[in-house]
Parts: C-alpha cells; sequence; structure tokens
C-alpha cells in the first residue's frame, strides 16, 4: 500500500485536526499505533510542523468524514506525487557512493553462481556496465586479484524478489533452448524459495564409486564352515594314512 509523503507530519495534523482513531492514522501513514499515541500526548514529533494531506491532494475530505463516522474504514490515498512517474523510470540503477567499491564482488558473485544470467540482466541488477562484468569474466578487472564473490542481495545492491526473477527468466530462456541442464545447473535456475524447499541428493565421492553393494565382514556361509572343519584336521588335510606311527614304530624295532 502507497504511503503519504512526509508521513510524520501528516500524522501530526491527522492528530491535531480529526478525531480519526490512532489505529486509522497509524495504518495510513505507516508508523506504529504507540507512536501516533506519542504524537498525541507530545512525546514523539515534538517541534514537527503538521503536513495538510487535504492541501496537498493526498486525501480528499470525503475520505475523512468517513474514517471520523466509522473506526474500520482505512483511509485510501489519493495521490502520491513521489509515485508519479515512477513506472516510466528509465536508466541505470542508481548505487549509493558507499556501497559502489562492493559491486565488483557481487559482479563476481553473480558470475561464478549464475553464469545463465546475460550481462544485461546482471547490470540492471547491480547498475554496472557491460564491458566491467566482461572484464570479470574473462579475469582481465584490474583488481580480480583481491575480489571476493559476495551475493549482491546482502549487499543491499538489489533486493532478493529482483535476483529470483532474473533466475526464473534465465530458467525460461533455457527451457525454450531446450538445453539439457543438470541437477546443480536446474537448482541455480530456480528461485531462492524453491531451492530450499528441494531435497538434497545424497552423492557418493568418487572414491568408493562402484562399491554399493560391498560388504564389509559380516557372518560366513555355510560353505566356508564346512571348509573350515575340513581343514581342521592336519591328518585329513594332507591325507595321510590312518595308523601310520605304529608301522614306523614296527620298523624301529626290527633294528
Amino acid at each position: 500500500m502507497a504511503k503519504p509523503l512526509m508521513a510524520k507530519a501528516t500524522a501530526v495534523w491527522l492528530v491535531d485536526n480529526t478525531t480519526i482513531s490512532f489505529k486509522q492514522i497509524a495504518d495510513f501513514v505507516g508508523m506504529h499505533e504507540l507512536e501516533i499515541q506519542g504524537i498525541a500526548d507530545g512525546e514523539v514529533a515534538v517541534g514537527v510542523k503538521g503536513f495538510d494531506p487535504v492541501a496537498n491532494n493526498q486525501l480528499t475530505q470525503d475520505e475523512i468524514d468517513k474514517a471520523q463516522g466509522n473506526p474500520l474504514h482505512k483511509l485510501k490515498l489519493k495521490f502520491n506525487p513521489a509515485a508519479a512517474g515512477e513506472e516510466k523510470r528509465r536508466g541505470p540503477r542508481y548505487t549509493p557512493l558507499s556501497k559502489r567499491q562492493d559491486r565488483p564482488n557481487s559482479i563476481l558473485w553473480l558470475v561464478k553462481f549464475h553464469p545463465e544470467l546475460s550481462d544485461g540482466q546482471i547490470a540492471k541488477l547491480v547498475g554496472t556496465t557491460k564491458p566491467t562484468i566482461q572484464s570479470i569474466r574473462e579475469r582481465t578487472h584490474w583488481n580480480i586479484a583481491n575480489m571476493q564473490p559476495i551475493d549482491p542481495v546482502a549487499l543491499g545492491l538489489c533486493k532478493q524478489s529482483e535476483l529470483d526473477a532474473a533466475v526464473q527468466k534465465a530458467a525460461a530462456k533455457k527451457a525454450a533452448e531446450g538445453g539439457v541442464m543438470s541437477d546443480d545447473e536446474r537448482r541455480k535456475l530456480v528461485s531462492t524459495e524453491q531451492s530450499l524447499e528441494m531435497d538434497a541428493e545424497p552423492k557418493i565421492p568418487s572414491a568408493i564409486e562402484g562399491l554399493e553393494t560391498f560388504t564389509l565382514g559380516g557372518g560366513s556361509s555355510d560353505e566356508d564352515d564346512k571348509k573350515e572343519e575340513d581343514i581342521r584336521d592336519a591328518d585329513s588335510f594332507f591325507n595321510l594314512p590312518a595308523g601310520g606311527d605304529d608301522e614306523d614304530e614296527d620298523e624301529d624295532s626290527r633294528f
């Protein structure tokens, strides 16, 4: 819901000039109900001059009368000058000076983890130029050795919804081209919420691939037990004739 200009000053004017409830004013200006009560008590917005929303074409008198007659009525903003022409805005995204030094790190993150995004999409997300993106892709950027990939959402350079929208657009383009994607690529091309909801697929380390059916130890088979019993007797193992010891004693007694 759109909020009025100079929200606190507008709240001061409504508290001083109307009988609208604190809850209605708080919902309209985007403040907490206790803040509105603090304004009425003189503890909040001390010295702030009231901003007339009727004179500034943000509210109508009829809307105020409805709100005063019905405590459940929600005030509706008539016109928000700050939003005029917002949808038609063109040009690169503005990046605050304090965050411009982190922009190359965010580009490196997007290039590394979302290579499917085009240069135009990346430029729109973080407010940069295509030559800069190309230099980072080719690792010819003058500061590439000192750069670290950082999520642009964490840096505040773009919103998570904007990044998800760009990823979804890349996914639709990839599907239209009919390319075969791996599991990792498919996971990258979905939104963050969908990716977190997906079950992680167990992966077998390459060092033990092919040994899935191999078992260590365990119970011995009947054949192994039988062989062990067969070799337990040394005479039977060497196939010595029975009574061999007696014959040797007879031969010795002859001498």
